[in-house]
């Protein structure tokens, strides 16, 4: 499966609990190749069965299913429910999450290979499952275990180093938070607001100091400097080239999620897709 084809280069990562069908069918009408249902969906997957089920052609992935909150063999015997009714249209992204909403999270990256062991156990491909893998020892898995990995929170420089360190076959599908708001004023306001939990996660907070922020950028509330560069901002052609920032780092594929995401989105995506010059399936112009 070339998932770097399948995915398209752009597609919208949203909470599985404010994805529905027709918001799903207008997302893939606007021209962007893949859903990711973020929010760690469960390992029953029906919300991603249903969403397949509206759609014509959009890829659905999972941003992410949580390793200690899911049960890998119900998540493989899902996967492979789905798949033989959808086939390549599932692309399954697995990670741990984060100790401070999982207490029992201990020694992430052995609890992952257990996961995927059971995956292996049961029939799941590992060319149809990347991991949400931020730092070097997970990236190491990702390559030796999965199609590749799904960043969550990261900069362009780290797309690069993800891709240095995966090899150029590897599948490298990075988010990118946006905020649809040409006054930088407010448009940092509800970056801010979206970033506030993940100031308070070890995990992102490691990860943010490994991209080479400084402790004083995180702290109260996170620098305008942090915050310019991890959650872009501005009009739809700033926010498209901060998409394409990814890709020209290295990334097969770039998700964007929405700020603030309890509005409607899909006019921001569409503005969006018009400065991508992004086309629907099936027209002559797609790409």
């Amino acid at each position: 499966m070339n998932w770097s084809q399948r995915l398209g280069t752009v597609g919208v990562w949203r909470g599985v609990t404010l994805l529905d069908p027709p918001m799903a069918r207008s997302i893939e009408e606007l021209g962007y190749g893949t859903v990711w249902l973020g929010g760690s969906p469960g390992s029953d997957l029906r919300p991603a069965e249903a969403l397949l089920d509206g759609t014509d052609s959009v890829v659905i992935a999972t941003g992410i299913v949580n390793i200690w909150s899911s049960d890998a063999a119900e998540l493989a015997d899902s996967f492979h429910r789905i798949h033989a009714r959808h086939p390549g249209r599932l692309l399954l992204g697995i990670g741990s999450g984060h100790r401070e909403a999982n207490p029992d999270r201990t020694r992430p990256v052995e609890s992952m290979a257990r996961y995927l062991d059971v995956l292996d156990a049961r029939g799941v491909p590992a060319e149809h499952r990347v991991l949400s893998a931020l730092g070097p020892r997970m990236l190491a898995l990702a390559a030796e275990r999965s199609a590749g990995t799904h960043p969550y929170l990261t900069v362009p420089t780290q797309t690069r180093e993800a891709r240095t360190a995966l090899g150029p076959a590897a599948l490298v599908a990075p988010e990118q938070t946006a905020v649809l708001d040409p006054d930088p004023a407010t448009a940092r306001r509800s970056a801010r607001a979206f970033l506030a939990m993940y100031l308070q996660r070890v995990n992102y907070t490691t990860n943010m100091l490994r991209a080479g922020f400084t402790p004083e950028d995180l702290a109260d509330g996170g620098s305008d400097h942090l915050i310019d560069s991890i959650v872009a901002h501005g009009d739809a052609p700033t926010l498209a080239a901060a998409l394409r920032a990814h890709l020209d780092a290295g990334a097969d594929h770039v998700c964007v999620q929405l700020q603030p995401a309890d509005t409607d989105v899909i006019p921001a995506l569409r503005t969006i897709a018009h400065a991508l010059n992004l086309h629907p399936p099936g027209s002559p112009t797609a790409r």
